[in-house]
């Protein structure tokens, strides 16, 4: 992995977890809930969770009665997640741009925003390229990515979080391609910077992605009950794609 990727570094520090220590675990058990509904997916399926993280939906989505497998680059977030590995719930640090080796699966979940971080466009389809060949025939893709277009123009510039008595700085911006998030704080006395960077990927870029890639987008949701997507007013893009 090239040290100048940012996510390798940020996503791999304590000091991330600490700052999305908030997130409502209570909101993504529901979210899973109501998309497991939606899919329609038999129980005992196989489903990748992928980027995912400590392993939040994953935990969920075995709760639910699925075998699931959860990938992640960092590996203290799996060292963390392989705490709660049971019976069909496993973890394995894995970038997303390689497939995973004698492994196929009904379905494949990239959630929580985990896509276009890449600064090569080109690594967006080696990801979906590499989901296909891991997914079976007629196999579900499904992405929950931020509403690009909403977020940019509601961009908050910036903001002071207070978390664990930890102040962290936050500036956002936007560049025309990227949108940009830099974090700033001090703890024991040392200063820290770290810069997210995430592709301002909208909906008629995951077409032309899923499409070159022979999936097709089966239905798209605006937010985490899966309500219509409005490009305008939506907080999520959450697209369902299919395996062709």
């Amino acid at each position: 992995m090239k040290k100048e990727e940012w996510f390798a570094d940020w996503f791999d520090t304590a000091y991330y977890h600490t700052l999305y220590s908030n997130r409502d675990e209570q909101e993504a058990a529901r979210f899973i809930g109501n998309l497991t509904k939606k899919l329609k997916l038999p129980k005992g399926a196989k489903l990748l969770d992928l980027a995912c993280g400590k392993g939040r939906h994953s935990i969920t989505l075995n709760k639910l009665g699925f075998n699931v497998l959860g990938a992640d680059l960092s590996p203290n977030s799996i060292s963390i997640a392989k705490k709660s590995k049971t019976d069909g719930l496993e973890f394995i640090v894995q970038d997303m741009r390689k497939p995973i080796e004698n492994k196929e699966f009904d379905a494949v979940l990239n959630l929580f925003t985990s896509f276009g971080y890449f600064d090569d466009l080109n690594d967006n389809d080696r990801v979906i390229s590499s989901v296909r060949s891991m997914l079976k025939n007629n196999g579900i893709f499904l992405i929950d990515f931020m509403n690009a277009e909403y977020i940019i123009d509601t961009l908050i510039e910036k903001e002071v979080k207070t978390v664990n008595s930890i102040e962290f700085e936050i500036e956002r911006r936007y560049d025309g391609e990227h949108i940009f998030k830099d974090i700033r704080f001090n703890d024991r006395n040392q200063v820290f910077h770290f810069t997210e960077r995430v592709q301002a990927l909208k909906l008629k870029h995951f077409e032309t992605l899923l499409t070159n890639n022979d999936f097709e987008i089966l239905r798209t949701f605006g937010d985490f009950d899966l309500n219509p997507f409005d490009e305008k007013t939506s907080d999520r893009l959450i697209i369902v794609s299919q395996k062709k």
